[in-house]
């Protein structure tokens, strides 16, 4: 069983794991020993703060303009 750091909640501890471990599913290099269940080793990369989750952008995305309906 892998613990997560004490400062981080279980929330974005699990989200950033499972988004580790799709990337190591397509073929990205393991930052830590490799185990036989990718879940595994990308909850010791996070434990190990090898991987940490990307700052947020300071911009908002913006929303589509809306479709003009067209008039025949």
């Amino acid at each position: 069983m892998v613990r997560r750091p004490e400062d981080m909640n279980a929330f974005e501890f699990v989200v950033l794991s499972a988004l580790r471990a799709v990337q190591l599913q397509r073929g990205c290099t393991p930052r830590v020993a490799q185990s036989p269940k990718m879940a595994v080793t990308a909850q010791q990369e996070v434990a190990e703060r090898k991987v940490l989750a990307a700052p947020a952008t300071a911009e908002p995305v913006a929303a589509a303009e809306p479709i003009a309906a067209a008039s025949d």
